[in-house]
């Protein structure tokens, strides 16, 4: 006879959220900083006030010592006066006179007595202060050296190396507390960070591949002998409409891509990466009618050749396209103290000022939306100026008097 074993019992639950902070049983025995701070000054407070009360004590008994010392003597019966003082005291025979000197010679005694000890007291003052600020700038200094070590992990993090940690070490107080706070959302950044480019990385793939089936299969079937001239029109339409889809995904990757800082620099001249743009756009403006001009003086930043071609492109094709009919674009770069610097500026429509706040945002055009145009997928400025501030510069428009715009990137050298 087989016996049904006992169902599985779940597994115990846990006795205490990890969502809930720890709490320590003596909470005030804890090396707070503030702690720590109230006994280191409270210390150095004791200790200068003892050595203060021992330099004055010291002084003082010197002044007495000093104040003590009779300026004259009795020899024989006469007064026999120390040189330089009570010389009033020298040869008086009258017993009144004697005492009125006498009294006179000692408050000049005390007074020189009291400014000596004032003077040596002021000298100990200063000598004290000085040990004072040196001993607290040491002290503080080391006190916050963890927030040091803090703000260099946090410059370096900046530059997008998510891999570096505080872990600070020493009493468990509030910068030891900050510096774990610190750490945990790195540990969260690092992740979704990984988690945004492993989705690009996925979305790329996935993008990419049903649009290149679309437009092989596309143009098998158009380049039928065969197929009639409806399906043939029908299929150009959808073939530029395939290509307008792969624009608009290679837009949206190179964006996700580009707006994080650049790690990898290399040495780039933005007058080669200008005149590879100029070459790439020269069949464009010659079919519009549209004149390329401009000098490229050598302009060497540190970054990503590819990205910042990508952004003379954009800036060509745009000047390019939005133009007046036997227009000009002139592209010109150049380099200032610290910056590089790239102008392209084109003829074209006027354009108010107003309308230029929102001509960087994604799928925003001028007087228009993306919709209803066929220049672009509304995605090259907002490339250009995430690739820009990436390397870490900056873009900026200006209305052309007559006519188009005047595109000015600043980037450092």
């Amino acid at each position: 006879m087989t016996t049904t074993p006992a169902p599985p019992t779940a597994p115990p639950k846990p006795s205490w959220d990890p969502r809930q902070p720890v709490v320590r049983p003596f909470p005030w025995l804890r090396p707070t900083i503030r702690i720590r701070l109230t006994l280191l000054y409270g210390g150095m407070f004791l200790m200068a006030g003892v050595l203060l009360l021992t330099i004055i004590y010291l002084l003082a008994a010197d002044a007495l010592r000093q104040g003590n010392v009779l300026p004259f003597q009795i020899v024989n019966a006469q007064v026999q006066v120390t040189p330089g003082s009570c010389e009033k005291l020298g040869g008086t025979t009258n017993s009144g006179d004697f005492m009125r000197g006498l009294e006179q010679c000692m408050q000049h005694q005390r007074a020189v007595a009291l400014e000596s000890l004032l003077r040596r007291s002021l000298l100990a003052l200063l000598g004290l202060a000085v040990i004072a600020f040196a001993f607290g700038y040491a002290m503080a200094g080391r006190v916050l050296s963890p927030l040091g070590k803090i703000t260099r992990t946090a410059r370096r993090v900046a530059g997008t190396d998510l891999s570096r940690r505080i872990e600070l070490g020493g009493p468990d107080d509030e910068l030891k507390e900050l510096s774990d706070t610190f750490d945990e959302m790195l540990d969260r950044l690092e992740r979704a960070f990984t988690a945004q480019q492993r989705f690009v990385a996925n979305a790329s793939h996935e993008l990419r591949t049903p649009l290149a089936i679309n437009r092989t299969l596309l143009e098998v079937h158009l380049s039928d002998p065969g197929a009639s001239p409806e399906l043939q029109q029908l299929g150009k339409t959808l073939l530029a409409t395939n290509e307008r889809s792969e624009q608009l995904v290679e837009g949206l990757l190179l964006l996700a891509r580009s707006d994080n800082e650049i790690v990898d620099r290399k040495p780039v001249d933005l007058a080669e990466v200008a005149s590879q743009a100029i070459d790439q756009a020269r069949t464009e403006a010659q079919a519009k009618g549209v004149e390329l001009r401009g000098t490229r003086q050598p302009a060497v930043v540190q970054g990503n050749g590819v990205l910042l071609e990508r952004i003379a492109l954009n800036l060509v094709q745009n000047a390019v396209r939005y133009n007046a009919p036997d227009g000009w674009v002139e592209v010109t770069t150049e380099t200032q103290p610290g910056q590089a610097v790239l102008v392209v500026e084109n003829t074209g429509p006027v354009v108010p000022a107003y309308e230029l706040d929102n001509i960087f945002e994604p799928f925003r055009r001028l007087r228009t939306e993306r919709t209803g145009s066929d220049k672009g997928v509304g995605l090259g400025l907002s490339i250009v100026r995430s690739v820009a501030r990436a390397h870490g510069g900056r873009i900026t428009a200006v209305p052309r008097e007559g006519g188009g715009l005047v595109m000015r990137v600043v980037l450092p050298t």
